[in-house]
């Protein structure tokens, strides 16, 4: 018997061969409730797992056993017994040491991913194993997998088109313009989901966060290459410009969206990333369009799984800066309505409503103020994981402690990720109607952003000072007549809501 987990929901994870089931071995699921009572998942995200698993199983019929248990362990010991079972490398270190615990179970190297483990290991142990930097990482799966490569020079001649997508967005524009995102229609089985989540709900058995609304991510195969097709012919081609760009009234912009079908193992990373440099070779697409979409995947997704595993389980308890501050109310209940601060309303309020925003509202205004604030990245990690439809152990804990809150001291990033309410003001139109002036960083109309940003200087001074990246910024404190002022205010501001 081979048991599939609930992230590994592709045929790549069927596909016969050395370290993979027979075509007709029989296959177990386990839908274990334990997960949903140890955390407050987002209600669709929680919706969206289980409609996602529960697809899988109608497709595969009767070769499917699947079983609704407390925990794996007693699903598993209802189904299998001691009868020998395979499994694929799971995602997360609580599940890997579930599996070695079982006498019964065989690992199998990880589906999924473009870099087997060990690859990387020696790859990294050649850099020398501490500042392992993404950019030296994409060259290296560029060339490996012959991903948008001319012979032996990247297309175009540059690795690195960044520059091309960093364009603020359109002026006096409320929306992209462009196709909307594929979104799939529910059928019987979400209903159910949706039935049993109420249930749960009532029985007080769990408890979500978040609001319920109908499904807007793909929870089959079928669905998640629509999605794909139609990023890949109508929205590919303006994602590279705007990628960086925040919009209020149009949260999705031309993104993918297909993060969650990418970590619900729907689709395969190669797949994408050889269909999107099949566009720019047609012609169809712009080449730093699809090389901003390559690098998100064979770059930034398998870098961040790759260092989830590379650092070992201790890096998670990382906190270089000393930050242990709990996370407020407001934030962990996704109360937007009490923020005043436009940036944060919107991005907190898309966040309650869908469990997604996309990688700068998560990174420069969820994670910025995180950070500015000294909220415990452990926390802080907790609640992306919980929040987002995306969220895995292993997406979130280099993501939110390396690259968000720089708990970890830069062996991930060379600089904290954070800035002054300039930097959204310039990426987006969420600055004008606000009751805060991202220029001033006193008074009644203190952009909490930019305030906070010194305030975090100030903070960290001596650590950051020695980084060659912000020091400039840390020489500047220097300069603040009104430092003391900052201090005292945003020692006030406290944890209420900006």
């Amino acid at each position: 018997m081979h048991w599939l987990f609930g992230d590994q929901l592709g045929p790549h994870f069927l596909t016969p061969g050395d370290d993979g089931p027979g075509r007709d071995t029989p296959l177990l699921m386990i839908e274990a409730r334990s997960v949903f009572r140890r955390r407050r998942f987002h209600r669709a995200k929680a919706h969206l797992i289980l409609s996602a698993m529960r697809h899988r199983a109608a497709e595969l019929g009767e070769r499917m056993t699947y079983v609704r248990a407390d925990t794996y362990r007693q699903g598993l010991e209802e189904v299998a017994g001691d009868r020998p079972v395979t499994v694929h490398h799971p995602t997360s270190y609580a599940a890997l040491r579930l599996v070695r615990s079982l006498p019964q179970v065989t690992l199998s190297p990880a589906r999924g991913f473009l870099v087997p483990m060990d690859d990387f290991a020696a790859w990294a142990d050649g850099q020398g194993g501490e500042r392992l930097r993404q950019e030296d990482f994409y060259r290296w799966v560029r060339k490996g997998h012959d991903l948008l490569m001319d012979g032996d020079a990247p297309a175009g001649d540059r690795w690195n088109l960044d520059h091309d997508n960093r364009q603020p967005p359109p002026r006096a524009a409320s929306t992209l313009q462009v196709p909307a995102p594929f979104r799939p229609r529910e059928d019987d089985i979400d209903d159910e989901v949706r039935h049993d989540l109420d249930r749960w709900e009532r029985d007080g058995d769990v408890a979500f966060v978040g609001r319920d609304a109908p499904r807007a991510f793909p929870a089959s195969r079928a669905e998640a290459r629509a999605a794909l097709k139609r990023f890949l012919t109508h929205r590919l081609p303006t994602f590279g410009p705007y990628e960086d760009a925040v919009l209020a009234a149009d949260p999705v912009m031309s993104h993918s969206l297909l993060s969650s079908s990418l970590n619900l193992g729907l689709l395969d990373p190669a797949e994408c990333v050889e269909r999107a440099e099949a566009e720019w070779r047609a012609g169809r697409a712009p080449l730093n369009s699809v090389e901003g979409f390559v690098r998100q995947i064979a770059g930034w997704r398998e870098y961040v799984w790759q260092l989830y595993w590379y650092f070992g389980e201790d890096y998670r308890r990382s906190n270089v800066l000393c930050h242990t501050a709990a996370l407020p109310h407001w934030w962990s209940e996704l109360d937007a309505d009490a923020v005043e601060a436009r940036c944060l309303r919107t991005v907190l309020s898309q966040v309650r409503d869908t469990g997604w925003t996309h990688h700068i509202p998560r990174l420069m205004i969820l994670g910025s103020y995180a950070l500015q604030r000294g909220w415990d990245p452990a926390a802080v990690t907790d609640w992306f994981h919980r929040c987002f439809v995306d969220g895995y152990d292993w997406v979130m804990v280099p993501n939110v402690v390396g690259m968000s809150q720089y708990a970890d001291g830069g062996r991930m990033t060379t600089k904290p990720y954070t800035s002054g309410g300039a930097y959204v003001h310039r990426m987006s139109d969420l600055c004008g109607p606000c009751r805060y002036r991202p220029g001033d960083r006193t008074g009644e109309q203190a952009c909490p952003y930019t305030a906070g940003y010194w305030a975090f200087l100030d903070r960290h001074r001596e650590r950051l000072g020695r980084n060659h990246r912000t020091a400039r910024p840390v020489h500047q404190l220097g300069r603040l007549t009104d430092l003391p002022e900052v201090r005292r205010q945003e020692g006030d501001r406290g944890d209420a809501p900006p």
